[in-house]
């Protein structure tokens, strides 16, 4: 399992989970099996929300995630996370118990459509 986690610093498995995935400045990409975390690194989003077009998507799917964890999501990138077969889930808190809560299958999927900026379903 390969997770991408949206953070808003260039921290760690210690940084908050940031809360909306468009404007994420870096992706925690932690790579875990049977349960337990492997590996991990911290990336710089090269697609930083400028207006929309979902770029943020395209730069966290590169590292082969499986699933995403974010604080929010606009229905767009929502949509091209489902159509590429990755998992989303909300999360807010720091990055280290999120993973923990996914890894134990105590995390619910999916994410209620951010609607902060009025895009009304449009892609962030």
């Amino acid at each position: 399992m390969k997770i991408g986690i949206v953070l808003g610093d260039s921290g760690s498995l210690e940084s908050e989970v940031c809360s909306h995935f468009g404007q994420c400045s870096h992706f925690l990409i932690v790579d875990a099996e049977k349960g337990r975390i492997k590996s991990s690194k911290v990336v710089p989003n090269g697609a930083q929300h400028g207006g929309g077009g979902c770029q943020a998507v395209g730069e966290i799917l590169k590292h082969g995630v499986t699933h995403v964890i974010a604080g929010g999501m606009g229905m767009g990138a929502q949509q091209k996370f489902a159509a590429a077969g990755i998992k989303i889930f909300a999360f807010s808190g720091k990055a280290k118990d999120g993973v923990a809560k996914l890894l134990s299958a105590s995390l619910r999927g999916g994410i209620e459509p951010c609607q902060e900026h009025g895009e009304h379903g449009e892609c962030h």
